[in-house]
């Protein structure tokens, strides 16, 4: 029977007519309190489901925002960033009443052709996208269509973009001066250049050794992309050099990192210390335990989504750019030279 029921039965239980009913459903402001209570009190006495189809039509939104991670499927699944990116957008989606769509691509030319997956579907009211390469084609398209959406990272064109990112330049700095001030003297980095955030990182190991008045060797430094394998790599062709310590810019590649001290028969943190950027869940069950800059990856979803639903109620408010500072968390894999 409850399937059955309308917004017209609904109305003639309460008294009221059909179009009372529906404003009443879509929160529309010009109802008297005690009509809006009778057809509240007749709706929650019958149990009745508006139609959410119906809904956003006569709202013109859908309540469902999409969360885009470009050309990174596989990453998805193995890199615990990820889920526990998700895991903030998702919460702050289900305590706002929010619906939550993924949007995975496989190929760049998938990537290219999304704008107009996302432009045709009235069903997403906005989009929450994620910085895994350094230029994504369909930003600014979304851009110039005026199509809602907050970017996770720093985009090399800010103007007109909302962001969230954390401070990547003072965590990787940081932890460089922090390495330097133990007596570290031959500081190397594993970076990538894969987006905005390794860029930074880059820059913050920079500047951290010429602020203390150590040149830059580019032989200690070499290159990664954020996987556990590629960290192994970068730190095999570093050891050939004799680094002391080395700055990792993500935990999976710092975690790659010390399987290939392991591997030479070195210690850590007595031959070669390491400091890693995330800090994730696997940090705390390496061997021995990953010192890392720690970023607040959950509370950067969380923040994003507050900030698109924002960005829907009030359109012509400006482009924000919300930085999030990092945290130095010390454990076992580095130490103080004697």
């Amino acid at each position: 029977m409850m399937k059955r029921l309308t917004l017209e039965k609904i109305g003639e239980l309460a008294g009221v007519s059909r179009a009372t009913v529906s404003r009443v459903i879509n929160n529309h402001p010009n109802i008297s309190s005690h009509v809006r209570e009778r057809v509240e009190q007749v709706i929650a006495e019958t149990g009745y489901q508006p139609n959410q189809a119906a809904r956003s039509l006569a709202s013109n939104q859908s309540k469902i925002l999409g969360l885009v991670i470009p050309n990174v499927v596989q990453a998805v699944f193995t890199d615990p960033y990820y889920p526990r990116l998700t895991q903030g957008i998702s919460a702050a989606c289900n305590q706002l009443g929010y619906t939550l769509a993924l949007f995975l691509f496989h190929t760049l030319e998938q990537e290219r052709d999304a704008v107009n997956r996302f432009t045709g579907n009235s069903l997403i009211d906005g989009l929450i996208i994620t910085a895994d390469n350094i230029e994504l084609p369909f930003v600014p398209q979304l851009v110039e269509r005026g199509i809602p959406f907050v970017y996770i990272g720093r985009p090399t064109v800010t103007d007109g973009v909302t962001y969230i990112d954390v401070d990547n330049f003072a965590g990787s700095y940081n932890a460089t001066v922090h390495l330097l001030k133990q007596g570290y003297t031959r500081v190397a980095h594993i970076a990538t250049a894969h987006n905005t955030a390794g860029v930074d990182r880059d820059q913050g190991y920079r500047k951290a050794l010429t602020d203390r008045g150590f040149s830059v060797d580019e032989t200690l430094i070499e290159y990664g992309d954020f996987t556990e394998g590629s960290g192994y790599d970068a730190m095999k062709l570093l050891l050939a050099h004799k680094p002391d310590a080395v700055v990792v810019q993500s935990d999976a590649m710092a975690l790659g990192a010390s399987r290939a001290v392991r591997d030479a028969d070195l210690n850590i943190p007595e031959d070669v210390a390491i400091i890693g950027f995330d800090d994730l869940p696997p940090a705390l069950l390496s061997e021995p335990p990953l010192t890392t800059m720690r970023q607040p990856i959950q509370r950067v979803g969380i923040i994003a989504t507050e900030t698109l639903i924002d960005m829907l109620q009030n359109p012509k408010q400006p482009a924000q750019h919300i930085i999030l500072p990092t945290e130095l968390v010390i454990r076992g894999s580095c130490g103080t030279v004697n």
